[in-house]
């Protein structure tokens, strides 16, 4: 648990600083053609965002988990059903790419086009949950 406000501020920062990483590491991947790898940081991405929002509103250490619409609720968020269909797509960015009986098949469907779709909106969303943090 957050002691104070310095530490709240240093983790908020921390799980900012790590979610630019994160999203220039998704765009390089894209650049290289790595698009399954690409999308499943554009899920880390969206989830230290969702944990610097969580730190941010709450003073508290950030929770243990991965799926992005239980973070967004922790966050105090008001999703509209759009967003949390999209949290909940992203999220499977995290799973389907870890295990491979899934690859094969995930690295026909995200291609180009298809990722680059889904980062945009990635993107977008990471930017709206960002703005909570101002």
């Amino acid at each position: 648990m957050a002691e104070n406000r310095a530490d709240v501020s240093t983790q908020i920062k921390y799980w900012k600083t790590l979610a630019a990483d994160n999203w220039r590491t998704a765009t390089s991947l894209f650049e290289k053609q790595r698009y399954m790898h690409a999308l499943f940081f554009g899920h880390l991405y969206l989830e230290a965002l969702l944990k610097a929002l969580i730190v941010h509103r709450t003073q508290k250490d950030a929770p243990f988990g991965h799926k992005l619409y239980t973070l967004a609720l922790k966050a105090g968020l008001k999703l509209t059903d759009e967003q949390h269909d999209l949290l909940t797509r992203f999220t499977a960015y995290n799973i389907t790419t870890r295990y491979p009986d899934q690859r094969l098949l995930l690295y026909k469907r995200f291609d180009r086009e298809f990722t680059q779709i889904e980062l945009k909106q990635i993107r977008r969303m990471g930017k709206w949950i960002a703005s909570h943090l101002k």
